[in-house]
């Protein structure tokens, strides 16, 4: 078993997650069995509450775990699936900790960072290795090396490549700027960062440089002789058009051969093949015919709130031989400034997941306008109940249909708790989170996308559909194409009489990758295309 710790300096939003997805495409390519973890030195104990203007989307796994949105990396560039523990927070680590000394689990001892913390987080570094599941186990240490939020995360990699030996090595990521006015690459930023690195105690065996500008090999050189590494380990990550360039840059570059020798793996033994990776690679850069998306939401402001979605689009534009031309439209400009002056002219929208009352009048409004001008609709979680209420209120004639979460005392509840069918979170409260099973009515669209009639998709909402307003839409023309055949519950629902006009109460984005893109998405973005 051999483990691989990606850390990062100078900066954050560097790309290490792109990076550790990278290193496991390139290993996986060659036919080793590869998983990746990440490590977030947050004190929250997941990533359900934090805000998605600072964080980016909360990523789900299929067993309901609420994670950081590099997990959603891993799945895309990997085609695997990860679970709870391939994301640990500090907060996780302490709780563990903290409940082992309420039930005395340490005998009296006094508990400290240093034996009892860094030993919590080692033993859940290794828990994945344990498994004999895999052959490389990558670990993405989040922050930045100097950080005193992940200062015992580094302590504990320290710990790790001396227990470890010649099965662990550290691959660290670096930035190297252009000073404009010197017209010259620094690479201060970067020996600064090894040296913090070195006095936690950590030297790193494989450098990535982050850069705008090539690198030359005389200033690679110059890195390698200040941070001691050696000069084939220093490997310069360009910025791309895309990043699903990033493997293939790296492969160039012998990163793949460089790890495999310093973990004594003869790089002769396998064979890279990357032929699916370059073939969607080939397929994007040679579209020509491009499609225009609108993503109506309320978190616009971070596009990253919702990274699954766009890259599910491209995923799907790309192998329909179309360019995907996408624009961000926050929800309360569709009604400050109306819907035909925001959305006309589009070739098919998406309406956005969400939590709470904000902005979702201007998705009413979105909605409106797209199911009466027959432009193709994908209604995703939040966007999905804000269809049945749209649907409600201009279709059936319930003017105040609303949903529970938006408003409590309303007379028609489209979209009303149902206690019974919730899981308590730990937080405390009642949310449908992970996979669930879903089968598709035969003849629909949504069969018709997914080619079979049961499915699994995964979910993260707390309100349902409201069944007592079920004959009254398939009265009025809606179909239910998708049931929980557990309880019943409603998990898509379409308008046949329409071009493309379907929401899924789960999230169909996060099971997009880049070799198998969403059957649904698919659909959508063909059907946009015939606009």
């Amino acid at each position: 078993m051999k483990y691989i710790f990606v850390t990062g300096g100078v900066t954050s939003s560097l790309g290490k997650g792109i990076i550790a997805s990278s290193i496991g495409k390139l290993l996986q390519s060659r036919g080793y069995r590869v998983t990746i973890q990440k490590f977030d030195p947050y004190i929250n104990i997941d990533s359900g509450t934090l805000n998605p203007y600072e964080h980016g989307e909360c990523y789900v796994t299929v067993d309901g775990h609420e994670t950081d949105l590099d997990l959603g990396h891993y799945e895309r560039f990997l085609g695997i699936e990860t679970h709870k523990p391939n994301c640990v927070t500090t907060g996780r680590i302490y709780q563990n900790v903290i409940k082992k000394e309420r039930r005395g689990d340490y005998l009296g001892k006094t508990v400290q960072i240093i034996p009892h913390i860094t030993d919590e987080i080692k033993k859940r570094m290794l828990f994945l290795g344990e498994s004999g599941e895999y052959d490389f186990l990558i670990t993405e240490i989040g922050g930045v090396a100097g950080d005193i939020e992940s200062l015992p995360f580094l302590e504990s990699v320290r710990q790790l490549k001396w227990e470890l030996g010649a099965d662990c090595i550290n691959v660290h990521l670096t930035y190297v700027p252009f000073l404009a006015a010197a017209k010259e690459l620094k690479t201060k930023p970067t020996q600064h960062s090894v040296k913090k690195l070195q006095e936690l105690g950590i030297q790193p065996d494989v450098l990535i440089l982050r850069t705008e500008h090539d690198i030359p090999e005389d200033v690679r050189a110059k890195v390698s002789l200040f941070c001691n590494v050696q000069k084939e380990a220093v490997i310069q990550s360009r910025d791309v058009p895309s990043i699903y360039q990033v493997p293939v840059r790296m492969k160039a570059q012998g990163l793949d051969s460089v790890i495999l020798r310093k973990l004594g793996l003869n790089p002769d033994d396998t064979q890279c093949d990357l032929t699916a990776w370059n073939r969607f690679l080939s397929m994007m850069e040679n579209a020509v015919q491009t499609v225009n998306i609108a993503i109506v939401g309320k978190y616009v402001e971070l596009q990253d709130a919702y990274k699954s979605i766009s890259e599910a689009l491209l995923h799907a534009s790309v192998y329909n031989g179309l360019r995907l031309k996408l624009t961000y439209i926050h929800s309360d400009t569709v009604l400050e400034c109306g819907a035909e002056n925001t959305l006309c002219g589009f070739d098919g929208v998406v309406v956005a997941p969400g939590f709470g009352q904000r902005g979702t009048e201007g998705k009413f409004a979105a909605l409106k306008y797209t199911r009466e001008h027959n432009i193709p609709t994908f209604g995703i979680c939040l966007g999905m109940q804000c269809m049945a209420i749209e649907f409600a209120r201009n279709v059936l004639g319930f003017a105040d249909a609303n949903s529970t979460e938006l408003d409590s005392a309303t007379t028609h509840n489209v979209i009303d708790i149902m206690e019974a069918q919730k899981t308590v979170t730990e937080k405390g409260g009642t949310m449908r989170l992970g996979a669930y099973r879903c089968t598709l009515k035969q003849g629909s669209l949504a069969a018709s996308a997914y080619g079979k009639a049961e499915i699994s998709e995964r979910h993260r909402h707390r309100y349902e559909f409201n069944d007592t307003y079920k004959a009254e839409f398939e009265n009025a023309g809606m179909v239910f194409s998708g049931l929980n055949p557990e309880s019943g519950l409603a998990e898509i629902i379409e308008l046949p009489a329409n071009k493309w006009y379907l929401g899924t109460q789960f999230h169909p984005e996060y099971s997009s990758t880049v070799e198998n893109p969403h059957p649904l998405f698919k659909s959508f973005i063909a059907a946009a295309m015939k606009n």
